[in-house]
């Protein structure tokens, strides 16, 4: 199965009964394992947890701590960029030319890299003294 394959898979799993907005993530990690998460709603509804942010988390439970590739697919009319939060989480755990493939439910894709979602992103770096 493809990564893509996968990220549709798990977004037949989403909980979400407020939106019906069904979303799903596969990373690929650099040591090649897969990990899979789909978005969480609950009743305190910004206290969600969106599919990206989910596969990052299975991610790191699993043992791995980098991303070599991400596929995200949602039920919308084009692909679904990742919000502002997850762009960022992405940008911690991928180099910038880790390429992200988003697609839509109905077979429509667009392929990026984390860089082209958050140039500029706020890292690490940010906080070493001279």
């Amino acid at each position: 199965m493809s990564l893509l394959d996968e990220a549709a898979r798990v977004r037949l799993r989403a909980h979400t009964p407020y939106s019906e907005f069904k979303v799903g993530a596969a990373i690929r990690s650099r040591e090649g394992n897969l990990h899979l998460g789909c978005n969480v709603e609950n009743i305190a509804y910004p206290e969600g947890t969106c599919a990206e942010a989910g596969a990052i988390a299975a991610m790191i439970a699993g043992g791995d701590t980098r991303i070599a590739e991400i596929a995200v697919i949602a039920d919308s009319p084009d692909p679904v960029p990742p919000c502002g939060g997850c762009r960022q989480k992405l940008a911690e755990f991928a180099d910038g030319d880790t390429p992200v493939l988003l697609a839509n439910t109905a077979g429509k894709t667009l392929r990026t890299t984390v860089a082209e979602l958050l140039p500029g992103a706020f890292s690490a770096t940010h906080f070493k003294k001279d």
